[in-house]
């Protein structure tokens, strides 16, 4: 199994959730970190924890992902980039399409689906001039199913999903990997996000079965990231044990 101590690992959306556990587990390993997000407090006082538990290097760039240009700009000039985890991406309102404010459409594809292109985009050919390198998408179980009150977050998803067969497709004939991992319920801020800062019905969605956590979804990003040369982790389901689908939860009474 590959160690990944040194290795040089590029988080977008570090700054909560999954992208946040990602930090720790990689940090963990002995990976030296670029961490990436829109709120400069939250990376600063990260950065402060992960180096005060591990003698890792963690540098971290306030960037809006959404912006094509300060991506393309602020990106340049970062090298070595050994493993890239696209997590940055949200969810906004749960109304029907029809109802549904068309800002939120928006934003979701820009985040979802854009930023992931171009951040992919600035960082993989530095990955194929060096001949190595991972690229793990966070994708969703949306991207696999479609639900109510869900049709353009499920798009992004989708999109994700396709966009990352696309780019194995055409990265095959290089050493790279490409994988994605789509979790279903996880415990992070996605909800109080999707609804509008709500946190009591956010929390109230949790309530009566154990959800996924972020650091479960950081687990499999690093069993992705070790595995043997020649083995490509393509896709992982994952679910919490009291869900069976997307919109299929079994709560306790």
């Amino acid at each position: 199994m590959p160690l990944l101590n040194q290795k040089k690992v590029l988080i977008t959306g570090a700054s909560s959730g999954i992208g946040t556990a990602c930090a720790y587990a990689f940090a963990r390993e002995g990976c030296s970190l670029i961490l990436i997000a829109r709120r400069g407090d939250r990376l600063e006082k990260l950065k402060k924890s992960i180096t005060s538990q591990y003698a890792v290097e963690v540098e971290f760039i306030i960037l809006d992902i959404t912006d094509k240009e300060a991506v393309f700009s602020k990106l340049k000039n970062v090298s070595g980039i050994d493993i890239l985890i696209n997590n940055a991406g949200l969810a906004l309102g749960t109304e029907k399409l029809h109802e549904a404010n068309p800002e939120h459409y928006e934003t979701m594809f820009n985040t979802n689906v854009m930023g992931l292109l171009y951040t992919t985009q600035t960082i993989v050919p530095q990955m194929v001039k060096s001949g190595h390198g991972d690229i793990i998408n966070i994708g969703s179980i949306a991207g696999h199913e479609v639900y109510p009150g869900g049709a353009v977050y499920c798009a992004t998803k989708h999109a994700v999903d396709a966009l990352t067969k696309g780019i194995r497709m055409d990265l095959v004939d290089t050493p790279l990997r490409i994988s994605s991992i789509s979790p279903g319920a996880v415990n992070t801020e996605f909800s109080t996000v999707r609804l509008n800062g709500d946190k009591a019905a956010a929390d109230k969605f949790y309530e009566g079965f154990d959800p996924l956590l972020g650091e479960d979804i950081a687990e499999i990003a690093v069993f992705n990231a070790t595995r043997p040369a020649h083995v490509q982790i393509a896709d992982v389901v994952v679910l919490a044990t009291s869900q069976g689908a997307a919109k299929m939860i079994h709560r306790k009474e």
